[in-house]
Order: structure tokens, then C-alpha cells, then sequence
């Protein structure tokens, strides 16, 4: 008796990837017209530094804010010109409206964020709070006298 493989006609993974691949890069918009841009997040001694690649876009259409403890950035970018009829192989380069938050790791003075767009790399600088030693207070010991 010779063994036959077992070869099921549907592939529930692969119907799943294929769904995956359908999904949108932000919900509730279409991936064509949204996108996120990618974060690096570190922290030195003196602040938290968050640098995002939004080359092609204009510094007049993003906006960064920091409110407790959420640092926002958010923008827009339009194509000048699309030409509809090419046959795309491929079409990744994105345009429309994105948003990215990324919670900050620690405390920071939101008054004294400074955002600066160079060579279409947005490095956004967050001055730690400084961190206040809990001061020691000594403790007098005070005897009560016996009547």
C-alpha cells in the first residue's frame, strides 16, 4: 500500500496572508492615500530624541506636538502630477495625509521641544525634566518628661 500526501484544496493560512496583504496601512483610510512614517526613538543624558525620514515632503505640512507625555507628528503630502494610465508594477511611494504618536519613555518639558527638518529627516528634540533628589530631612527625637 503506498502512501498518499495529504494536499487540502484550501489553505486557510495563505487565505490569510492574502487578506493581511488587503488591509490597509491605517484603519478607516485607504493605504493609497495614508501612510505612517517609520520612528527612532533614544533617549540621552539631557533628552528623548525622535527622528522620522519624510523626505519628499514639505516642512510647512508637518506639524509635531507634545501633550502629556504623547509626541505627535502629523502632515500631509500631495503627488503634483499622476498619470493614471501607466501600467504600475509596483507602486509604493505614497502620498495623502499621515499621523504617527509614539508615547514618550519619561517625563519631559513639553515647552521646550524643538523640531528641526534637514535634508528630509525630521529630528524632533525633547528636553528631559530634571529630576529632582528627594531631599533627606533628619529626624529629631524629642523624649517626653514623666510627670
Amino acid at each position: 500500500m503506498s502512501l498518499i500526501r495529504f494536499s487540502p484544496m484550501w489553505d486557510p493560512f495563505s487565505e490569510m496572508e492574502e487578506v493581511m496583504n488587503r488591509l490597509p496601512a491605517t484603519v478607516g483610510q485607504n493605504s493609497m492615500q495614508a501612510f505612517v512614517p517609520a520612528v527612532n526613538v533614544y533617549e540621552t543624558k539631557e533628552a528623548v530624541v525622535v527622528e522620522s525620514a519624510l523626505a519628499g515632503i514639505d516642512p510647512n505640512n508637518v506639524e509635531v506636538s507634545v501633550e502629556n507625555g504623547l509626541l505627535s507628528i502629523s502632515g500631509d503630502t500631495k503627488k503634483e502630477h499622476e498619470v493614471e494610465e501607466k501600467n504600475y508594477y509596483r507602486k509604493e511611494v505614497r502620498s495623502g495625509s499621515f499621523r504617527r504618536q509614539i508615547p514618550l519613555p519619561t517625563a519631559v518639558d513639553e515647552e521646550k521641544v524643538e523640531a528641526v527638518f534637514e535634508d528630509g529627516m525630521l529630528k524632533i528634540t525633547c528636553p528631559k525634566v530634571s529630576v529632582v533628589e528627594p531631599k533627606k530631612i533628619s529626624v529629631k527625637v524629642v523624649k517626653k518628661e514623666k510627670k
